[in-house]
């Protein structure tokens, strides 16, 4: 088989932060497959075709993007972030697995990106200083009682907690339940960082305690970031501050 498919990590949405893989990988493309937002950041490139489609249909999208690159083109597809960060490359494994035998023997490459909470933490300070863990509040693909045994754990255990998909139109209470049960778990004063369209223009980041977080702060384009009863706060004279949890938290 002559074809190939590349899975892409576009990183956070600052153009500066895709990786010169990335942007390799992608200049040499005939054909590259994505949710409709993330594909627009894609320049066109002369004879390329770019191939839209909704958020919920990534395994239709994998095994179109297979088949394509079966019949021997060079085929992208891409995701935000890192594609193995609740992204693209899981799917398309799972169509490999499910689906033509041959496909297998494609040449499949797996590109990283910046994810967001990478982005968001360095923006903020240092809040994955100590052990972390990621959690998508989506129950789309799991029931909700998983999520909540999870970040129940991850609270417990000590973890800072980056929540990825916190809120769409179609799942407006679950971030909401997710700090009622995390109220019950950590100190009030626990800092929380909602952190909007980061490294876009539209950037915004508020830091508030567990107390205030108000899940009407977040949308689909947030990444919400817990921290832990050690994870520290640092004012700054220009009255921002830098976040961090110290290595040698327990």
């Amino acid at each position: 088989m002559s074809g190939e498919l590349a899975v892409i990590g576009l990183g956070p949405g600052d153009a500066a932060l895709l990786t010169p893989q990335a942007a390799a990988a992608l200049e040499r493309a005939s054909d590259v497959f994505g949710y409709g937002p993330y594909l627009a950041r894609v320049p066109m490139r002369t004879g390329q075709q770019h191939h839209a489609s909704d958020n919920r249909e990534e395994l239709d999208r994998a095994r179109t993007a297979l088949e394509l690159a079966q019949a021997g083109a060079r085929v992208a597809i891409v995701s935000g972030g890192d594609a193995g960060v609740f992204g693209m490359a899981a799917a398309v494994f799972e169509a490999i697995e499910r689906g033509d035998p041959a496909w297998r023997a494609l040449s499949v490459e797996v590109i990283p990106g910046i994810s967001a909470m990478l982005a968001v933490a360095a923006r903020v300070g240092a809040p994955l200083g100590h052990d972390f863990c990621v959690v998508s509040l989506s129950d789309n693909l799991k029931p909700w009682e998983v999520v909540t045994r999870r970040l129940a754990a991850a609270a417990e255990a000590g973890f800072v907690i980056a929540l990825y998909n916190p809120a769409s139109r179609a799942r407006p209470w679950q971030l909401g339940a997710a700090f009622k049960l995390l109220r019950a778990r950590l100190p009030a004063t626990t800092p929380v960082v909602f952190a909007t369209a980061v490294t876009r223009p539209d950037e915004h980041i508020a830091i508030v305690t567990l107390a205030e977080a108000d899940a009407a702060q977040a949308d689909m384009r947030t990444l919400v970031l817990i921290g832990t009863a050690q994870t520290r706060l640092l004012r700054r004279p220009d009255g921002s501050a830098w976040l961090y949890t110290p290595r040698s938290a327990a």
